[in-house]
């Protein structure tokens, strides 16, 4: 994403989800306890528009994304959003869901590694927004259901059907989507779901060390790596040796690379700078 901003001003306070800065790492909360974070129309767009600021204003290097209350997030809102779309037109209904799927793009785009910390239930949209992250850190008693299928709907929702075949293989996908049944976390990390699985109640700690240790790293480094990462999923060998061929030789001209050089004559850590 563009680090260049219009004449729009930063906002200030975001209604729906709550946002902390501790340096480099920023932590956004999903903050309806109440009602298991469900999301609704106005946290689904304030997901898309903060990503969007915090990827422009380059200070970011890593992002915790977390639940309040007893679970990560239980998906769409039944009354704010299921009710909500019966009585909506197509044209409405095809924004809204592109609404949705423009969130998990802004996961995958943002030019830093996005954590998922999950304790408690991650559902539906909010199964999708942890495996649109790039780590996934959960407690044992965390459990993800993709749960489309069970309201009548596809399971192939908000890009979900592109992103776990590549994650977990496209035989537990298929079971996951289709069936839409929970899979709790030592099955999760079995199959390639999880990154970490902490200790009870330690998910939000691990995800936010881990954030800490990323934001002190070669942060250009890490943001290639996650750009090819996903801009190679659809490509064949060639073109995508070319397009690390030209990311390196790119990198090759970093202060982070010379660095590396000097801080390893110099027998000392580096200072990485992120340029």
């Amino acid at each position: 994403m563009s680090p260049f901003t219009g004449s729009a001003p930063r906002t200030r306070e975001w209604e729906h989800l709550r946002l902390t800065l501790d340096g480099a790492v920023a932590t956004v909360t999903l903050a309806r306890p109440d009602k298991l974070n469900a999301l609704t129309f106005g946290a689904y767009a304030d997901l898309r528009d903060l990503l969007a600021e915090l990827s422009r204003t380059r200070s970011v290097r890593a992002l915790v994304l977390a639940g309040a209350g007893r679970g990560f997030c239980s998906g769409g809102d039944v009354d704010e959003i299921i009710g909500a779309t019966l009585g909506m037109a197509t044209d409405a209904l095809l924004d809204f869901n592109r609404m949705t799927g423009q969130v998990v793009r802004a996961v995958r785009e943002c030019p830093f590694p996005v954590i998922a910390a999950v304790h408690g239930v991650a559902a539906g949209a909010g199964a999708v927004l942890a495996l649109a992250a790039d780590f996934r850190v959960a407690d044992p008693s965390a459990r993800f259901a993709f749960l489309f299928t069970k309201v009548g709907l596809s399971g192939g929702d908000m890009g979900a059907a592109y992103l776990l075949p590549r994650v977990v293989g496209l035989g537990h996908a298929t079971r996951l989507l289709m069936l839409g049944e929970p899979v709790r976390a030592p099955e999760a990390e079995r199959i390639g779901l999880l990154s970490q699985l902490t200790e009870e109640g330690q998910a939000d700690a691990e995800a936010t060390r881990l954030a800490h240790h990323l934001a002190a790293g070669p942060a250009l480094g890490y943001a290639q790596t996650k750009a090819l990462l996903t801009a190679e999923l659809d490509m064949p060998l060639a073109a995508a040796i070319e397009l690390d061929a030209a990311t390196q030789a790119l990198l090759m001209n970093s202060a982070d690379y010379a660095e590396f050089h000097a801080a390893f004559t110099g027998k000392r850590p580096p200072a990485w700078q992120g340029r």
